[in-house]
Parts: C-alpha cells; sequence; structure tokens
C-alpha cells in the first residue's frame, strides 16, 4: 500500500509537472502571438499614417499647383488688358490722324490717297498687333497650365508604380 501512495504521489507529481509545462508553454505561445499581432498592428498603423501624409503632402502640392496657375493667369490677363488697351488707343490715335489729315485736302483724288494709305497701315498695324497679341495668350495659357501640367505627371508617376509593382 505504501507502494501504491508513492505511485500516486508520483503520478501526481508528473500529471502537476506536466499541465504546469503546458500552462507555461501555452503562455508563451500567447505571449509571442500577441507580440506579433501588435507588431504587425504597428506596421499597419505606421503604414496608415504614411499614406496620410502623403496624401496631405501631395494635396498641399495640388493647392499651390493651382494658386501658382491663378496667379500667373490674372497677372498675364492684365497684360493682356493692357497690350489690347494699348493697341485700341495706336488705332485710335492712327484714325484721327487720317481725319486731320483728310480735313487738310485739296482735291478728291488726294483724300483718296490719304484714306487709302491710313486704311492700309491700319489694316497692317492691327494685323501685326494681333499676331503678337495671340503670341502673347498662347504664351500666357502655356504659362497658366504648366503648374497643373506637372501636378498631372507628378500623379501619374506617383500612382502608377503601385500598378506596376
Amino acid at each position: 500500500m505504501a507502494e501504491a501512495k508513492t505511485d500516486v504521489k508520483k503520478l501526481a507529481a508528473e500529471g502537476t509537472a506536466q499541465a504546469q509545462k503546458f500552462v507555461t508553454e501555452g503562455a508563451e505561445k500567447a505571449r509571442a502571438a500577441m507580440e506579433k499581432g501588435m507588431e504587425q498592428m504597428t506596421k499597419g498603423a505606421e503604414g496608415f499614417m504614411k499614406a496620410a501624409e502623403d496624401v496631405a503632402e501631395f494635396s498641399r502640392g495640388n493647392v499651390e499647383a493651382v494658386t501658382k496657375a491663378a496667379q500667373t493667369w490674372a497677372t498675364g490677363a492684365q497684360d493682356l488688358a493692357r497690350q489690347a488697351m494699348a493697341l485700341a488707343q495706336g488705332l485710335t490715335d492712327h484714325t484721327l490722324e487720317g481725319a486731320k489729315a483728310l480735313a487738310a485736302v485739296k482735291s478728291l483724288n488726294e483724300a483718296a490717297e490719304i484714306q487709302t494709305k491710313f486704311a492700309k497701315a491700319a489694316v497692317e498695324k492691327t494685323v501685326a498687333e494681333t499676331a503678337k497679341f495671340q503670341e502673347a495668350v498662347f504664351k500666357l495659357t502655356e504659362a497658366s497650365v504648366a503648374p497643373l501640367s506637372a501636378r498631372m505627371t507628378a500623379a501619374m508617376e506617383k500612382f502608377a508604380k503601385p500598378l506596376a509593382a
């Protein structure tokens, strides 16, 4: 009987040791799983924050590009308005010169010559100034669109990278 008690004690001690080993190993595995989960959550949160920062930075660049384009257009439009006013003033001055010259004519032939000369000069001046004006409008449009075009290129490069990967 003493031997049976020893066997039971021995079995109980072995069972307790195995249970303790099982609990210890389970706790270690649970801790390792939690640590891995926390690490993955931290990486995910860092990735999300980085993405949010990238979006904010990209949006800031977009606002800057739109602002620069608007400023360029506004400044250029003012210059174009000045050019148009200068052209109108020049044509008005030319018309007044023609009227003064016509007022001093002594014959119908002289009036026809003066009228032809001033009309030809007015048309030539208008054509030349219109070509300059069109070129200025083209350059202004090109300069105004440049910041937006640069942002579109940057967007295409930025968003094409994840698709290519």
